[in-house]
């Protein structure tokens, strides 16, 4: 009953993302301690902790693990649940990029920019008709020029030569 709260998805979707991730090797066999919960719960923990505002010392009671635990069920199956990069686009398919800047205080990646903060340099290509994200490339230091950007990000590999 906490699957539709929680994640969004009908009994019926969560079941198949479970079958899924099964498929893909996202409960193996391994040596050593196994989870202390099943792979559905686990699922459902890293759904609850992305979909709502709880942190994982409010969720961790809930499914009668230790913070610590929940914390690396996140770090374990985040990854799995992420959504994966596109290959190949439709024919008609038009993408727009753009290069926003985002204030930082981690001075190992950012600099000095035309607004004289610390920032870094993120480019983002959607889909002109959904709107949804398409890609986003690596940070690059604030100081960079859109131009240069676009391709050191690795945005313009990703998109390939779909018209942008």
């Amino acid at each position: 009953m906490w699957i539709g709260p929680f994640t969004g998805l009908s009994p019926r979707q969560f079941n198949k993302l479970i079958t899924a991730l099964r498929r893909e090797g996202a409960d193996p066999v391994r040596k050593g301690r196994s989870w202390s919960l099943p792979l559905e719960n686990r699922v459902l923990l890293v759904a609850a902790y992305w979909r709502t505002n709880l942190t994982l010392r409010q969720l961790a009671p809930l499914f009668g693990i230790s913070k610590s635990a929940a914390d690396r069920i996140v770090d374990h199956l985040g990854p799995a649940l992420a959504l994966q990069p596109r290959r190949r686009f439709r024919k008609d398919t038009v993408l727009i990029v753009d290069g926003a800047l985002a204030p930082t205080r981690d001075r190992t990646v950012a600099a000095s920019s035309k607004n004289y903060r610390y920032s870094t340099n993120h480019q983002v290509v959607i889909d002109a008709d959904t709107r949804l994200v398409v890609a986003v490339g690596k940070p690059l230091p604030g100081n960079r020029n859109d131009c240069r950007a676009w391709e050191d990000s690795g945005t313009k590999t990703a998109v390939g030569t779909t018209p942008t």
